[in-house]
């Protein structure tokens, strides 16, 4: 084959036609195509890009509250644990004392329980002993006893305190401006004198000097007898009431052993 410098120039330049048309037709706008998908590309990456360390942002910052939460939660847990253990100490102390207060009221109910037995004892013995005491002196009671029992009352009626003779006067000064048409033993002009064995005539006549003088009562006098005073007088000037006497004396003693 002979070698053709004319067909091999032509061949040359249809070469270069192809490649300017390549380039210009094929080539550019196939790069021109490359270029924006690679652009596209390249910002679908930064957008990932982006969105991934948006991601990671959110996930550390999930993270991080999930801590502050773990650490909230566990505040607040011991605050309710804090909380709760005051509480409880505080009903746990409130529940002491009422404990307290139930025990010391039910120690002064047991007190005050033991204290009105021993007070019903003391009471029931009292009562026995004046009983036995009463049998006792009735069975030993006679006229000599009681006259030195009025004797006694009569030393006691002439040496009243100046407070109490003074009232006794000024109640008799008050009843002599009354009607003397109703006689009783509450009436201040009536003197009621009651003892255990018939009083003598000097018995009797010393008394009436002893209202009239040292009492300045001028009521009338009533005698009157009752063996349940055992020995002894008892003089009831309307309010009054003067005694000495063994039933008297025994009941004092009962009612003041009472009331100590």
């Amino acid at each position: 084959m002979e070698f053709n410098s004319s067909t091999f120039i032509l061949e040359i330049i249809n070469f270069l036609v192809l490649v300017w048309i390549l380039k210009h037709f094929f080539y550019k706008p196939l790069l021109d195509v490359i270029a924006r998908r690679k652009a596209g590309i390249d910002e679908t990456v930064a957008k990932a890009k982006g969105l991934q360390n948006q991601a990671k942002q959110l996930q550390q910052q999930y993270e991080e509250r999930l801590a502050d939460w773990q650490l909230e939660k566990q505040e607040a847990q011991r605050t309710l644990d804090a909380s709760l253990q005051k509480e409880r100490e505080r009903q746990m102390s409130a529940l002491q004392a009422d404990l307290g207060a139930e025990r010391e009221k039910e120690k002064v109910l047991e007190q005050r329980k033991r204290e009105h037995e021993t007070q019903q004892i003391v009471e029931t013995a009292l009562q026995q002993g004046a009983q036995f005491a009463s049998h006792l002196l009735c069975a030993v009671a006679e006229p000599e006893l009681e006259k030195q029992l009025v004797n006694l009352l009569l030393k006691q009626l002439e040496n009243l305190p100046t407070g109490q003779l003074e009232q006794l006067r000024s109640v008799n000064a008050g009843s002599e401006t009354s009607s003397d048409s109703a006689i009783n033993a509450g009436d201040i002009n009536v003197i009621t004198i009651t003892s255990a064995y018939p009083l003598d005539s000097t018995t009797q006549q010393a008394l009436e000097h002893v209202c009239k003088e040292s009492l300045s009562v001028n009521g009338k006098i009533i005698y009157s007898q009752d063996p349940a005073i055992i020995a002894g007088l008892r003089i009831n000037i309307g309010a009054w009431v003067l005694a000495t006497n063994l039933q008297d004396e025994l009941a004092g003693f009962v009612a003041f052993n009472n009331d100590i």
